[in-house]
C-alpha cells in the first residue's frame, strides 16, 4: 500500500486507542501492533493483531522487545489469555510466536488473501496463557 493511502488507515487505528506504536530513541517508528479486548465473559482475553516491524529493523530484536512489553502490560491489566492469527506459510513467524510461548490451537482454512496473490492462505490460531495457575503456562 502506498504510504499516502495508508494515512486514513493509520488515523483510524490511532483513534481506536488500541493501537500501539513502538518507537526508538529519537522517535523513529520501528513497529506497531493492535490489541482488542473482548467484552463480557471473555474480557480476560485480548486479540493481538496488526503486528508489523519496519523491514529495515528486521533481525534487531524489535518484535521480541515490543511483544514482551505488550505481554507484560496486558498481564498487569489483568489479561489472562492473548491470542493471535499467524499465516500458516510463514515458518519464521510461527517459530517466533512459539518461542514466546504461544501454542497452535487451530487452523482457519483459506482465511487470508494477500493483495498480490491469487490464492488464499491458512491462518493458525495461536494462544498464550498468562496465568500462573494454568498447567504449562509460560511467561515470556
Amino acid at each position: 500500500m502506498p504510504p499516502e493511502a495508508f494515512v486514513p488507515v493509520y488515523d483510524e487505528l490511532l483513534a481506536s486507542r488500541s493501537f500501539h506504536v513502538w518507537t526508538l530513541d529519537g522517535g523513529e517508528v520501528a513497529g506497531f501492533y493492535r490489541t482488542t479486548r473482548y467484552p463480557g465473559r471473555v474480557s480476560h482475553v485480548v486479540l493481538l493483531g496488526t503486528l508489523a516491524v519496519d523491514p529495515r529493523r528486521h533481525g534487531q530484536g524489535i518484535a521480541g522487545a515490543m511483544l514482551a512489553d505488550a505481554i507484560a502490560r496486558l498481564r498487569a491489566e489483568g489479561v489472562r489469555r492473548v491470542e493471535l492469527y499467524a499465516e500458516a506459510d510463514n515458518p519464521r513467524a510461527l517459530r517466533f510466536y512459539a518461542k514466546l510461548g504461544f501454542v497452535h490451537e487451530g487452523t482457519l482454512r483459506q482465511f487470508y488473501k494477500r493483495a498480490d496473490q491469487a490464492h488464499y492462505v491458512d491462518e493458525w490460531v495461536m494462544g498464550l496463557l498468562l496465568t500462573d495457575d494454568t498447567p504449562g503456562a509460560q511467561r515470556p
